[in-house]
């Protein structure tokens, strides 16, 4: 057996794994999945405790301080060779007007950027905040965690045994709406084809991948990724985003794929998500039944408190989600998402000064 990093059988020194020391930055991190998409949470990142303390800054203020300063760190830990091109993360910021009213705020990342709402991971920061004591008083047998995302406030329930935390997760989203329906794009290489785009704390494009030529299920992910992506680049180019409270969240995050099922069914509905820079979802996309369902009930598919069943392409894995209630007049309802999220490990990542690929690369 591999002797324990830092110990070993009778302590002795020469057992120990390397790297005995190291100079550079060492970033811990905690290892989930929700649905198959990883999440490497990063519990403290001093940088962004600091800059809270100091400007008392939003999150999406905060959102774009890390951008500027820190995004070594997003570089080094999403990227290869200590991630890979599907590599999703989280920075936990905790205590300060980041978190005010709430148990913690997240910063989404990605292979490209930073997100400003992510379902898969709010789902397993649920888990996370309880294990890792973040929340004051956790009940039994579920507990409701509050936490701020730049989109705005979510709250996850997660089961609580009084030691440990469990699954199904559940979260209520941010409002979430429709912004257009039954929309021609012209998309190259595919003509004219008809997208609908919903809001569910980011916002995306929606269209059953027939219109391309394409089966959700069937086709090969290569496929389906390349047909997301110049159907994201059209939208980008033909149609104007805006969301009532910020401009910073008025961008077009992706365009998720479908099997064309969006009446209410009891059978589950297949999707494929492809968001930032051609990234592939391995989960059914949190954000994204939150947008679906939003679709769903504007056109009368679904009514409040039917539960859905969204199915992930990629890896089978499912997410259910329901239209809780409306929310104010903008025919917005407020989502509930529900999944399991599951400890893949923790690790400590070195990065040594000298090493010309130190904060990682990418490519296509």
């Amino acid at each position: 057996t591999m002797a324990a990093p830092g110990g070993g059988e009778g302590g002795s020194a020469g057992r120990r794994l390397p790297p005995h020391s190291s100079p550079g930055l060492v970033l811990q991190t905690v290892e989930m999945h929700t649905g198959g998409e990883p999440l490497r949470i990063i519990p403290r990142l001093e940088a962004a405790e600091e800059a809270v303390a100091a400007g008392g800054l939003s999150l999406l203020s905060l959102r774009r301080e890390v951008a500027a300063t820190q995004d070594h760190v997003r570089r080094a830990l999403m990227h290869e060779p200590r991630g890979h091109a599907g590599m999703y993360g989280a920075v936990v910021v905790r205590g300060g007007a980041a978190a005010a009213g709430a148990d913690l705020a997240a910063l989404f990342l990605h292979g490209a950027g930073y997100s400003a709402m992510c379902g898969h991971a709010v789902l397993a920061l649920g888990r996370f905040a309880l294990d890792y004591g973040l929340v004051a008083a956790p009940s039994c047998p579920e507990t409701a965690v509050r936490l701020h995302c730049p989109c705005g406030p979510v709250t996850a329930f997660v089961p609580w045994d009084g030691h440990h935390s469990g699954n199904p997760v559940r979260f209520h989203s941010v409002p979430a709406f429709a912004a257009a329906t039954d929309l021609a794009i012209d998309v190259p290489g595919h003509g004219k084809v008809v997208v609908d785009i919903g809001y569910g704390g980011t916002f995306y494009a929606f269209l059953s991948a027939e219109q391309l030529g394409l089966d959700v299920c069937s086709s090969k992910t290569r496929d389906l990724v390349n047909a997301a992506s110049v159907v994201t680049e059209a939208v980008k180019k033909q149609f104007k985003l805006h969301h009532p409270e910020s401009e910073d969240l008025a961008f077009l995050y992706g365009t998720i794929l479908t099997d064309g099922k969006d009446a209410f069914s009891e059978e589950p509905t297949t999707n494929i998500c492809v968001f930032a820079d051609e990234q592939v979802d391995r989960s059914p996309t949190g954000s994204g039944v939150t947008a679906r369902i939003a679709l769903q009930y504007h056109k009368g598919l679904i009514q409040l408190n039917q539960t859905r069943t969204f199915r992930s392409s990629t890896t089978g894995s499912l997410f259910t989600g329901k239209a809780e209630t409306k929310f104010g007049d903008y025919n917005a309802v407020v989502v509930e998402v529900s999944g399991e999220a599951f400890y893949t490990g923790t690790a400590t990542f070195t990065i040594e000064e000298e090493d010309p690929l130190k904060y990682g690369f990418f490519f296509k």
